[in-house]
Parts: structure tokens; sequence; C-alpha cells
């Protein structure tokens, strides 16, 4: 193996690319890793069902029950994946002492030290979102829209909690905590008033964000979405209300989640618009079919893609990455796993691509030859980089680590009846 790389490494020379300056690149570049897709997004606050738009199928056998099976997942997951893992938390995953509960409003830094301690464990941060969906108060699909001024106060509460509890992290982890701000509040056919909603969504934002916090280490930012189930005719939180936003409100980003589009587009020509004008950005990583469908994240075109846009538009220190899947019709560790590892192979690809000779060509209006050569870099010997890189990471590089996933089901998993 280390002969093909000591030739892979020549022959990626020879287009200017320098292979240990890609691998050592990527072994430092925080990817946050969603805890939401070992429990098919259940939480422990709450047992009622997923709502907010969204929704989990399958029932593969397996699903973490509580925080220690989720959280002995994630270090499953954390075992078979090459690169740093950046934790990402959502606010229904706190976790309470027997006989204690406190509504969201009332969270606290204290129900988080749990994820804080595996944070730490692995000297990593923790990413967090605020959970505005899957709560009784969410008063007819609507949170911090809502005309009820009760209804909204009490998410308004709830975002400033979180704001506090993502301080907690930044503090305690010494990494930046990007908190994103994402709700599910539409309607599912014609509303008479497309204005008044979006209204009350800016003034709750300002409330939210009025709290204090170190500003240098936690990053919020606002997550827009197309449409949803049930939520089909208008969101309040649209890419143009969130993209305004952040463009009107400073220290705030805007988040793009590569299934919050209409089909025809893609995200991999947005990533370049936004390095024009926003400092920091976030993106979440995930795989739509149609619609925002979350699947399991592919090395596909366009994860390729997004990954290439980032690299070369010097991305890599300005666009906070975390994926957001969740599919419970198969084994979610092995779930997991494919998609960290398929976004850490599109990365290692873009870190390998020879940007500068193909953007040379380019600026030069040599477009056949640009053409030609974008077809013959496709063919580089990427493998043989990727599978050097998981073995200095010190994780299998091909298929065989699927087999730890299949006896972790068999010793662990399949006893969870």
């Amino acid at each position: 193996m280390n002969k093909r790389y000591e030739s892979a490494k020549k022959i990626f020379a020879g287009y200017g690319v320098d292979t240990e300056a890609a691998i050592e690149k990527l072994k430092n570049v925080p990817v946050a890793l969603h805890c939401w897709q070992g429990d098919d997004v259940t939480g422990f606050d709450h047992d009622g069902p997923l709502t907010g738009g969204i929704q989990t199928t399958g029932n593969y056998p397996g699903k973490a029950r509580n925080p220690k099976e989720l959280m002995a997942d994630i270090e499953k997951v954390i075992a078979l994946c090459p690169g740093k893992i950046k934790l990402n938390v959502h606010a229904c995953y706190a976790i309470f002492k027997k006989g204690e509960y406190v509504d969201r409003d009332k969270i606290e830094p204290k129900h988080f030290k749990k994820w804080v301690d595996l944070a730490k464990k692995y000297n990593t941060g923790i990413d967090f979102n605020p959970t505005f969906f899957s709560h009784p108060k969410v008063n007819d699909g609507l949170t911090l829209t809502s005309p009820v001024e009760e209804t909204r106060k009490f998410w308004i509460e709830h975002g400033k909690a979180c704001i506090r509890i993502a301080n907690y992290f930044a503090k305690e982890t010494g990494f930046p905590c990007v908190i994103n701000i994402w709700i599910g509040d539409g309607y599912k056919d014609i509303p008479a008033d497309r204005v008044g909603p979006r209204m009350r969504y800016m003034d709750s934002l300002n409330q939210i964000l009025s709290e204090p916090y170190d500003r240098n280490m936690v990053k919020p930012c606002v997550e827009s979405k197309v449409f949803g189930i049930g939520v089909e005719a208008y969101t309040a939180g649209s890419a143009e209300f969130t993209l305004s936003y952040a463009a009107t409100h400073e220290g705030v980003m805007p988040l793009m989640d590569n299934g919050h589009y209409h089909p025809t587009e893609v995200v991999s020509d947005k990533i370049p618009a936004l390095m024009c004008f926003y400092p920091e950005f976030a993106l979440h990583i995930t795989r739509p079919i149609r619609w925002d469908s979350d699947h399991v994240v592919l090395l596909d075109d366009e994860t390729k893609e997004m990954a290439k846009e980032i690299v070369r538009s010097g991305g890599l220190d300005r666009i906070y990455m975390a994926l957001d899947y969740f599919d419970a019709s198969i084994n979610r560790i092995a779930a997991w796993t494919t998609g960290f590892r398929s976004w850490q192979k599109a990365l290692l690809i873009a870190l390998c691509t020879p940007h500068k000779a193909l953007k040379a060509l380019q600026d030069a209006g040599q477009r056949t030859e640009l053409l030609v050569r974008q077809e013959e870099v496709k063919m580089l010997p990427f493998g043989d980089i990727w599978n050097e890189y998981c073995e200095r990471c010190g994780v299998a590089a091909g298929p065989e680590w699927f087999d730890e996933v299949k006896e972790y089901e068999k010793t662990v998993l399949s006893k969870r009846v």
C-alpha cells in the first residue's frame, strides 16, 4: 500500500498537487457529526411523534433508547472514521437526572454536562440547535412566528436558554459553538398574510440574540427551508429571509442545507456566491432525493462538487460543516459512518485536485483544454491517497470497517429489544 501511495504521490505532484499537505490539512478540518441519526430524531425530553414538517422512516432494530446507548454508538462511529469529528446536539437531547424534568424554556447548561464530558474525551467541540418541533407548545404548527404571544414567548425563552447553553459549550470545550436556529413554521395552503409571520420571526430572532454571549466563540446562524410535510405552500424561514437577516445583523451567519432548495438548485453554486459577501457561514451536508429527504450522504456528483467549491474558494477556514441526515431503515451506525466517510472522501478529492492549473486555463480562455483536463483529472488515483490518509488516522480504508459494524450489531444493537 505504501508503494502505491508513493507512486500516486508522484503522479499528483506532476499536476502540481502536494498530497502530503492535503492529508495533513484534512486531518484538522472539523466536521460536525449529528447526534439525531442514532435515535431517529427522538431525543430525551418527550415521548410524542416527530413534528415540524419532518419525519423518519424505517424500523431497523438497534435504535438508541437512552443517553448511554446513544453516546456509545457515537463513540463507535468516531472509532471508524478518519478526520476530526465535532459533536452536533439538538436541545431535545437534554439529559435529566432521575425524577427531574424542566420544559424547553427552562433548560440549563447542567442538562448537557454529559455531552461536554464526551466532547472533552475526544478533545473536540459541540455545535448546538434549539429544538422548535416535536413539542405540545408548537401551536398550530407555529413557534417563533405564532400570532399567539404566549406561544411565541415560550419559544423565545427556549432560544435564549439555548444561547446560554451554546456559550457554556464554547467555554468548556475551548472550541467555537455554532448555534443553528431553524423553525418549521409555515402553512399547508396559500396563506392570507406572508409578511406578518416573517416580521414576527424577525422580532423573535432579535429577542433571542439579545441574550449575552461570547461573540468570538458562539456563532449563531439561521437556516432556511423551502417546504416540509404539512407546510407545502409557505415557510417563514425562506432562503431570501434567512440570507437577508444574516446580511443585516452583525455576527449572524446564514446556514445552507443542500436539501432545503428546489430540486433544480445546487448548493455547490451557492457556496462561492456566499463567499463573496459573508466572512463565515454554515453548511449542512445531506442527500436530497427529489426534496429534503435527508438520505445518507454518498460520494455523488453534488457532494464532490460542494467539497470542491469549499476548497478552491478558500472556504475550509470560513465554512462550518455539519452532517444532517437520518435513516431508520438501515443500520444506524453504518449510516452515520458511511455519510461521514463519504464527506471526508469528497474533501480529500477536492484537496488533491489541481485547482490552480484549471483556473489558469479558464482565465486564459482555454476552454477546450480546460474541459479535457477536467475529465482527465477524474481518473487520478485518489483511492491511493485515501488509503494512506486512513492509515495515518488509524482507521480501516476499505469496507472492512463494516465487519466491526456487523459485530457491534450482533453483540450490542441486537440486544436492544
